[in-house]
């Protein structure tokens, strides 16, 4: 793969995985609409890995924490405290997504993958932010989160399987709508996302080995990898830096353009 190309698409990949509008609608439309070849499955899979490496190393205490209270439910099976507490909200809100994912993730790509489909979902990701700014009354600190705030969220998790829907959009709207802060929602978004990630990636590449994907490692795998797995982590800290003064319609705003970019190339091409 030629190098600048990967790197391209490790900074599509990257940025897009984060800010909340939607790495499934970008990654859909941009190569659609600029003729270029998709990356293969193996490809794919190093860059999803590069964002997984951002989002860990962005939130290496929370992963700590993580594991601390998967030892501590497993030692006393109770909610002693907030490790306890934040890991067994982050595996309730996996449920959903988990589920719909093995039932119908592969109907999900081949009935909904259509460009002007997939624009219409990004309208969909600009007006969901849009209103849960409006509508969001944003005063609940992360330290009252409890399960059914987790559920709810997980839901929005598993709607955003559908591309063109944003996932951090969803889950950070979500939060939103249950009253919490925009910080505080963003970053139960994003350590909820963990393993969610993780486990899809993991998915990812059992597929590639059954495929019979080659392993040989080249440049543009290294440079996709590590432009990603940056880009990420820059893509995360502009996020929350931009939602601790300002508010989700920006966001909005840009879906709701790329949105009629992509349904105006629909028509143009015949849908």
């Amino acid at each position: 793969m030629p190098i600048p190309f990967a790197a391209l698409w490790g900074i599509l990949q990257g940025v897009t995985e984060f800010l909340p509008v939607s790495s499934s609608g970008h990654l859909a439309l941009i190569p659609w609409l600029f003729g270029w070849p998709v990356p293969g499955l193996l490809f794919d899979l190093v860059v999803h890995g590069g964002t997984l490496l951002a989002l860990v190393a962005y939130f290496w205490q929370d992963v700590k924490d993580l594991f601390l209270g998967a030892w501590g439910l497993l030692r006393t099976r109770r909610l002693n405290g907030p490790k306890e507490r934040l890991t067994a909200w982050v595996l309730v809100s996996a449920v959903p997504a988990a589920v719909l994912g093995a039932l119908a993730s592969d109907f999900v790509e081949r009935a909904l993958g259509a460009p002007w489909v997939v624009s219409l979902f990004l309208a969909v990701t600009g007006g969901i932010l849009y209103l849960a700014e409006r509508l969001g009354r944003r005063t609940r600190a992360l330290n009252t989160l409890g399960w059914r705030d987790a559920l709810g969220i997980g839901l929005a998790q598993a709607v955003a399987l559908m591309p063109g829907i944003s996932r951090s959009g969803a889950t950070i709207s979500a939060g939103l709508a249950r009253g919490f802060e925009r910080e505080a929602a963003a970053r139960f978004s994003f350590v909820m996302s963990l393993p969610v990630v993780a486990g899809a990636l993991l998915m990812e590449g059992l597929q590639a080995l059954r495929s019979g994907v080659s392993t040989t490692a080249g440049l543009g795998l290294l440079v996709g990898f590590a432009v990603s797995a940056a880009s990420g982590y820059l893509a995360l800290r502009f996020l929350f830096r931009h939602l601790r003064a300002r508010s989700l319609r920006p966001f909005a705003y840009y879906c709701w353009a790329i949105a009629c970019v992509g349904l105006a190339a629909s028509l143009l091409r015949g849908l």
